[in-house]
């Protein structure tokens, strides 16, 4: 029944650790309130001893609840660089500018990061927002760290650093003039086209092989972009991007991700070759993740926009994930296993084979680093 009275009640439900119960308690929101956004529900996370959900009790109260609109706060972080030792991807180390991203992509495996902060990791990731406004001077104080040791610092792997707030606080630009001056390279990943605005960085620090930057599109189909990724750049509009990050000298790639079974998988070659013809020399793809709550969010989107296929797409993620939802495993977590996943990565390979992608492999250099001098530093009596 659709909620009228905008009225909540808590649930004493031991939410620990299963998430399948944060998922039976959650009503979906009105589409009114939640129009533009890309998940269905706002039930709470993981950690909370309670859950609050909206409920029709017959009161019939004219009361409306507000559409969700977006909120930042600030995120006081003292450090600014993370580690990781993931042997699935190839960083050590990696910078988040927000937590939390208003392009609101069904399909984020971060999402359950907002959990942490006693947030949902359904509309709540996507419109209470956190942005770390010291992440350049903050990055400048550990890049000049005693003993920091260079490798190519990776940008855009949870959250986009170019998501619509960065047009107002400019923290990534800030970042990118950090890693400039220090000669650090750096890799990018983003859905959007905002990225063009620090071409002119961008430009500069490529001529001295500093950075490569890769471009997520994961349909070229502007009605399926629009439901499952509704506040990114269109398809058209990312591949516009690669086209003039290429012509400007800039490396790029194109991330075919997430591949969703029965959903977006029929449009692997075709990405690729769009991607070739705007001039992009290499391209990865990964396997739809679904960890902790993105499970139960995932599958109401299905139900809502695809519900012939829920079952079937269901079916075909457990073949790839050794019948779980979801399957952790290092070395297989990014590309599944079993027949379906062999096929998707033989029918990848193929296609990038004949357009000529991934022939030579994108490496940076440190040759260039040179630790930044803190701006508080007393310059040495000596020269």
């Amino acid at each position: 029944m659709p909620v009228r009275t905008g009225e909540f009640a808590d649930a004493n439900t031991d939410m620990g650790p299963h998430t399948g119960d944060v998922g039976k308690l959650a009503a979906r929101v009105e589409s009114a309130r939640r129009r533009g956004r890309g998940t269905l529900s706002n039930a709470s996370g993981r950690y909370e001893p309670t859950a609050r959900i909206a409920f029709d009790d017959g009161w019939q109260s004219l009361e409306e609840l507000p559409p969700f609109s977006t909120t930042v706060s600030v995120d006081s972080t003292r450090k600014i660089i993370t580690r990781n030792q993931s042997p699935d991807i190839p960083f050590d180390r990696s910078i988040n500018p927000y937590r939390g991203c208003e392009h609101g992509c069904v399909y984020c495996f971060a999402r359950p990061t907002h959990a942490y902060l006693g947030l949902s990791p359904g509309l709540d990731f996507e419109s209470k927002l956190f942005v770390k406004p010291d992440a350049p001077a903050l990055l400048e104080k550990e890049l000049s760290a005693r003993g920091y040791s260079p490798r190519t610092i990776a940008i855009g792997t949870n959250t986009d650093p170019y998501q619509p707030i960065e047009r107002k606080y400019q923290v990534m630009r800030g970042i990118l003039e950090v890693l400039e001056r220090a000669g650090h390279p750096v890799g990018i990943v983003t859905k959007s086209a905002l990225v063009l605005r620090d071409l002119d960085i961008l430009s500069r620090m490529a001529e001295r092989n500093l950075v490569k930057v890769a471009l997520s599109v994961t349909t070229l189909d502007p009605k399926l972009a629009r439901v499952m990724e509704p506040r990114a750049a269109t398809p058209a509009r990312r591949l516009e991007t690669l086209r003039q990050l290429s012509a400007a000298g800039v490396p790029t790639m194109v991330m075919v991700a997430p591949i969703i079974p029965a959903i977006n998988d029929a449009e692997i070659e075709r990405i690729l070759d769009a991607a070739a013809i705007a001039g992009v020399k290499g391209a990865g793809h990964v396997i739809l993740r679904l960890p902790l709550e993105l499970r139960d969010l995932f599958r109401e989107w299905l139900e809502e926009n695809f519900p012939d296929r829920v079952n079937h797409v269901f079916k075909l993620i457990r073949d790839m994930r050794g019948g779980k939802d979801y399957d952790a495993k290092f070395g297989a977590r990014m590309t599944g296993t079993g027949p379906y996943a062999w096929m998707i990565g033989r029918r990848f390979e193929t296609a990038c084979a004949k357009l000529g992608l991934n022939q030579n492999k994108i490496s940076l250099t440190t040759a260039h680093f040179s630790a930044p001098r803190p701006r508080a530093e007393q310059l040495s009596l000596f020269g």
